[in-house]
C-alpha cells in the first residue's frame, strides 16, 4: 500500500482465513482502520473506519430508484410527512448524471411538509422502501407501494423513535438502529 493508499476508507481486498461470514477483527497494521468486517462467503474484507461504526452488514446491488429531486414520504414519528432529496452520501457518479439512492442508502433531505422546526434545514436520512422493483440473491423479485425514508442523525440513529409501516431487510442488515424500531422486516 503506497502512502496516498493508507487512509481510504471503504477498500476491499481478498484474504484467505477461515472466519465466519459477519466476523469483525481489529485490524493490527498501520492503516489506521479500526475493524474488518468479513462481508460475504468469497472472504472480501471491507475496512471501516470510527464514522462508518454504526453500519453493519454487507450491501448488495439494489436497482437505484430516487435520484436527486425526489420526494419520498416520511415513515418515522418526528413529525415530517415529505423529505426532498439533495444528495446521495458516497456516491460517486459521472458527469451530467443525477445522482440516485437505493434501499439503505443515506441522503441528504429537506423536510417539505411538516413540523416547523424540522423545514429549512438539511437533515441526513436513509431510504427504508423503494417503489422500483429489485431482485434478492434467492431470485425474489420485491417492490413497496410507496418510497419512504426515515431521519436519521450522521452516526445513523434514528430521530425518532417509531417507524411506520414494514421496512426492507436491507436497509434493516445495513443499519441495526432503524431494524430494532422496526415494526415489520420484509
Amino acid at each position: 500500500m503506497g502512502k496516498d493508499q493508507a487512509n481510504v476508507k471503504g477498500c476491499r481486498f481478498r484474504v484467505s482465513v477461515a472466519l465466519p461470514v459477519g466476523a469483525v477483527v481489529n485490524c493490527a497494521d498501520n492503516t489506521g482502520a479500526k475493524n474488518l468486517y468479513i462481508s460475504s462467503s468469497d472472504l472480501s474484507v471491507a475496512i471501516m473506519g470510527k464514522d462508518q461504526a454504526n453500519v453493519k452488514g454487507c450491501r448488495f446491488r439494489v436497482s437505484v430508484a430516487l435520484p436527486v429531486g425526489a420526494v419520498v414520504n416520511c415513515a418515522d414519528n418526528t413529525g415530517a410527512k415529505n423529505l426532498y432529496i439533495i444528495s446521495v452520501k458516497g456516491y460517486h457518479g459521472r458527469l451530467n448524471r443525477l445522482p440516485s439512492a437505493a434501499l439503505g442508502d443515506m441522503v441528504m433531505c429537506s423536510v417539505k411538509k411538516g413540523k416547523p422546526e424540522l423545514r429549512k434545514k438539511v437533515l441526513n436520512a436513509v431510504i427504508i422502501r423503494q417503489r422500483k422493483s429489485w431482485r434478492r440473491k434467492d431470485g425474489t423479485v420485491i417492490y413497496f407501494e410507496d418510497n419512504a425514508g426515515v431521519i436519521v442523525n450522521p452516526k445513523g440513529e434514528m430521530k425518532g423513535s417509531g417507524i411506520a409501516g414494514p421496512v426492507a431487510k436491507e436497509s434493516a442488515d445495513l443499519w441495526p438502529k432503524i431494524s430494532t424500531h422496526a415494526p415489520a422486516i420484509v
